[in-house]
């Protein structure tokens, strides 16, 4: 079969597709035909050896697909064989074919076709648990989303709409915000162009937000922070800027704020029905219509490590999917 492969950290274009063994499970392992995978931030710093899971050397990236059940382990007894599944290993995605955890299998629901299944549990199921379980988001609330063209941005505003939350989206291009208004953002700020900080005290009536929502990290995150409401909460979800902020602790005494981390895969770990409860949640919403990945560019696996060279840069909107088969 052929894959996209890392055999040793460093930059994004040593990634090379290969021809390599065929998978095949062990005790409590699936093996899976790869139909769709998508491209995530952590598709880039894993290869860069700067994420929180190191794989053993060689791999392949690539930490959501869908596609179908080619072959399970004895001891597999809730999928099988033929079945159109939604896999999140973590990494091993861009490849035709990938050695999944029985445990990391969900069905595909009939209404998704593959590409939409490989673009939904990673975004959707980072940004629900960090709205619903870890910010507490209520119905009435004012949400910031930073980098909300993004994959994790966009469903943040299509999660907090559906929960019943006003949203203002953050931006770094015009286009990026007409995008966010088409998932539901109601008030968009371009923070290239614009101050952050004087369009929220403007939004807010000088209130502040509830909450921020920011994968982005960088030079925006002190600003976003300072313009929560009393007791607001901001929301440390990842660091696409490149840079880990260094934010002062008496931000945090001041108006009683809360800073919060959210590490969606650990806690799908620890706590399994958790997830599946956010899972049947999230399931539901698409089927009332009210979220949908926006998949933007869909590429082979030739085209993968390009794909994560740009998610790196942040100038990837919306969702990138590969297509391992084609």
């Amino acid at each position: 079969m052929q894959a996209l492969m890392c055999h040793a950290w460093g930059p994004i274009d040593q990634l090379r597709v290969e021809e390599v063994l065929d998978p095949h499970p062990g005790p409590g392992q699936a093996v899976v035909d790869v139909h769709a995978a998508s491209v995530n931030f952590p598709d880039a710093l894993i290869v860069q050896g700067s994420y929180q899971v190191k794989p053993a050397l060689p791999f392949s990236p690539g930490a959501e697909l869908a596609g179908v059940v080619r072959e399970v382990a004895a001891d597999v007894t809730h999928v099988k064989p033929g079945d159109r599944v939604i896999a999140f290993p973590g990494y091993g995605a861009f490849a035709q074919r990938c050695l999944v955890e029985a445990a990391r299998l969900m069905p595909l629901p009939v209404e998704m076709d593959f590409d939409t299944g490989a673009s939904f549990m990673l975004t959707y199921g980072t940004s629900i648990h960090a709205l619903r379980t870890i910010g507490k988001l209520q119905a009435g609330e004012t949400l910031l989303v930073l980098g909300a063209a993004g994959g994790v941005g966009l469903a943040a505003i299509e999660i907090a709409r559906a929960m019943g939350a006003n949203v203002i989206a953050g931006a770094s291009s015009d286009q990026r915000l007409e995008l966010c208004r088409a998932h539901g953002a109601q008030t968009t700020i371009n923070y290239r162009t614009e101050d952050l900080r004087a369009r929220i005290d403007e939004i807010t009536a000088r209130r502040g937000v509830d909450m921020v929502y920011d994968p982005v990290g960088g030079s925006l995150a002190e600003t976003a922070l300072r313009a929560t409401a009393w007791r607001g909460r901001y929301l440390v979800v990842g660091f696409a800027a490149g840079e880990i902020p260094k934010i002062a602790l008496n931000l945090a005494l001041l108006r009683e704020r809360a800073i919060l981390g959210v590490f969606w895969g650990d806690a799908m770990r620890r706590e399994p029905a958790l997830l599946n409860n956010d899972i049947k949640t999230l399931v539901g919403w698409f089927q009332e219509g009210k979220i949908r990945p926006d998949i933007q560019e869909r590429v082979g696996l030739a085209g993968a490590a390009d794909a994560i060279a740009r998610m790196a840069n942040r100038q990837v909107i919306g969702k990138v999917v590969v297509l391992p088969q084609s």
